[in-house]
């Protein structure tokens, strides 16, 4: 197959042919009998997810791996880390494995399960690591993402233990202490609604602890969703020391402010916008947009949480938090960071492919497009301008920030090692 006049990370126009699911030649005017024609869309490395929920088993009303996957491949993405937080928890083999199994049968992007820290994501024990790691889905990421592993002495077992197979522990940062009963973000606007503040330093204590910790013990420690300035500074102090810490940023925390909680086109207190870490202030999202640039923040990661109406459509005190990110994650990011001037093409496919998948130990995923790599490719047009319609998403939920918001850029194509998955915005 040749995909026809693509710009490689918006370079000039070439032909890119594809065979056996790899990228067999890359110049201009090749020929073949099938051709995709791109349109001049820029190509991508496929994106690699580190943090989504797909919440297959138990929560199906909310997200299947199938759908979930769906929503991954019309999003540009090759592959997504599916997190722990499931019904029954991710955290033994026996579970890990099935999640994966349901990845390789409907395989609209590869499937990758993120195995719990502690048993049944409590806190109190660790989970079967070893075993998880050594299980078919060969699981090297670790995290209770949605519950912080509070506890420093845990919290050091897990990070020696992981080492054995260079793993990573992915922590929620965040001291429940700090933030029992809490709301949104703590300031001038959560005291004016008369909402339970949630502190920016129950984010920074528990990453300045573990940064510290994973130093003592020489292991790999990776930052979810990290949503403050203070973060950025104590991350930026660690990598100054060299140690092996890395960090993620969604793209709401890079576009949306917690002034949307009083003030936005649907309302105040409209729980759309109720999300774990709670989306913090103008001086925040400026800090996260430099780190991202500059390399401090290393990827962007959708925490992709789907819900059911019936779980946000609710008050506000009630409603789950988390909001859709798969299908717009590349847009906002556009927005945020290409057309602000601070990232070019190049710097979207280290943060949101790249650097992803070597955080992830994932060989086959986040590799230039040249000669020999494997086929996995998205093409994108950043001229286009495009209206949120969640109920054209492919996602089973339709909890996002975004609805009835313009913004540029959309996802022409999708290649899974030189399938495609999505053609002309369509899934296949």
């Amino acid at each position: 197959m040749i995909i026809r006049n693509v710009r490689i990370l918006g370079g000039e126009p070439v032909d890119i042919r594809v065979a056996d699911g790899m990228i067999a030649e890359i110049g201009p005017g090749l020929e073949g009998p099938e051709t995709v024609d791109g349109g001049g869309a820029i190509a991508l490395p496929g994106l690699v997810d580190l943090h989504t929920h797909l919440r297959e088993p138990g929560r199906e009303d909310a997200e299947t791996v199938q759908t979930g996957t769906q929503s991954a491949a019309r999003g540009g993405y090759t592959a997504v880390h599916a997190m722990a937080n499931t019904s029954p928890v991710a955290d033994t083999a026996g579970v890990v494995e099935q999640v994966w199994r349901l990845g390789r049968e409907f395989a609209h992007c590869d499937v990758h399960p993120v195995g719990a820290v502690t048993v049944g994501l409590e806190g109190k024990q660790l989970a079967e690591l070893g075993a998880m790691a050594d299980s078919a889905a060969r699981v090297r990421v670790f995290s209770d993402d949605g519950k912080c592993v509070d506890d420093a002495v845990l919290m050091r077992r897990a990070l020696e233990y992981v080492k054995a197979f260079d793993g990573v522990v992915a922590q929620h940062a965040q001291e429940p202490r700090l933030t029992a009963g809490a709301q949104m973000n703590e300031g001038v606007i959560s005291g004016r609604l008369g909402l339970t503040g949630w502190p920016a330093v129950a984010e920074e204590a528990i990453i300045a602890r573990d940064c510290l910790l994973a130093a003592h013990v020489g292991s790999r420690l990776h930052i979810c969703h990290v949503s403050t300035a203070g973060s950025v500074e104590i991350i930026r102090w660690a990598k100054s020391k060299g140690w092996n810490v890395t960090c993620e940023v969604t793209p709401h925390h890079l576009l949306l402010t917690d002034d949307l909680v009083e003030d936005s086109p649907v309302g105040a207190y409209n729980p759309i916008y109720k999300v774990n870490p709670p989306l913090r202030t103008r001086a925040d999202v400026e800090a996260l947009r430099a780190a991202l640039a500059d390399g401090t923040i290393d990827i962007v990661a959708t925490d992709h949480a789907p819900h059911p109406v019936e779980d946000k459509e609710t008050e506000w005190s009630a409603a789950a938090m988390g909001m859709v990110g798969l299908e717009t994650a590349l847009s906002v990011v556009q927005e945020a960071m290409v057309e602000t001037g601070l990232l070019d093409w190049a710097g979207v496919a280290q943060r949101m492919s790249v650097v992803p998948a070597r955080i992830g130990r994932l060989g086959g995923q986040g590799q230039p497009l040249e000669v020999g790599a494997p086929a996995n490719i998205t093409l994108y047009d950043p001229s286009a301008r495009t209206e949120v319609d969640p109920s054209a998403f492919a996602s089973k939920s339709r909890n996002t920030p975004y609805e009835g918001m313009t913004l540029p850029g959309r996802v022409v194509a999708t290649f899974l090692r030189g399938r495609a998955t999505v053609l002309e915005g369509k899934l296949v």
